[in-house]
């Protein structure tokens, strides 16, 4: 693993406690051999992160609606872009985890790079409190608010529309499973659209699961339709 110190340098912030980041940079697979894992921080770091961007979009979109503003958000904070935004600081590379998960490539799994990187948002929260963090995220995640133009269309509201356009039903949601301790939740939602097969996805919440399922409904349905 290399040294923590040099991921600060990456971060832009010097720890006072620097144990804060070595927990956040440890899977969970090495919990209870000698500390704690990411999770605790992961579970504050999602809470940081989401505000820290919701008032940059508000200073930088100051015109836009609340909704506008809300399908922004979404894609900014949802798993593919945290995982983003932890490969480009090669977050995964400071990573602990065991032997095991190592040779299994771990390290660049997009759920565990997301989790870590709100893992390290927390620890920043935690040891220099909001505008440190912010001032974290707004430099990181800048790439990503610069690559949009429009306002993003919600995958639930694409799918809604298109099937309002056919006369078809309105999309059906269904909770399939909820796994995962308390503090980190993982849902599994399952959506259907009259004539075409389900669609299931996963979500830290019921409704990023859901956004997470019409997204995968949609993208068959467009590509079963891509000839006609």
């Amino acid at each position: 693993m290399a040294d923590p110190a040099a991921l600060a340098c990456v971060l832009g912030h010097e720890f006072a406690d620097p144990g804060l980041l070595e927990t956040a940079l440890t899977h969970p697979s090495l919990a209870g051999r000698g500390g704690g894992s990411y999770e605790r921080l992961e579970f504050l770091g999602d809470r940081v992160l989401g505000l820290a961007i919701v008032d940059m979009l508000m200073e930088r979109y100051p015109q836009e609606s609340e909704g506008d503003l809300a399908r922004r958000h979404a894609l900014l904070v949802d798993r593919d872009s945290l995982a983003r935004v932890a490969a480009a600081i090669g977050l995964g590379d400071w990573l602990r985890m065991t032997d095991g998960e190592a040779a299994a490539g771990t390290r660049g799994s997009t759920s565990v790079l997301a989790d870590a990187m709100e893992a390290v948002i927390g620890a920043i929260y935690r040891d220099g409190g909001f505008d440190d963090a912010s001032a974290v995220v707004r430099r990181l995640w800048l790439p990503l608010v610069e690559l949009r133009g429009a306002p993003p269309k919600d995958a639930k509201t694409a799918l809604q529309e298109w099937a309002q356009a056919r006369a078809l039903p309105l999309p059906s949601y269904r909770m399939v499973s909820r796994a995962g301790p308390d503090h980190a939740p993982l849902f599994t939602v399952e959506v259907t659209v009259r004539g075409h097969p389900p669609a299931r996805a996963e979500g830290r919440s019921l409704r990023a699961a859901e956004r997470a399922a019409a997204a995968a409904l949609y993208a068959a349905i467009e590509a079963a339709h891509a000839d006609d």
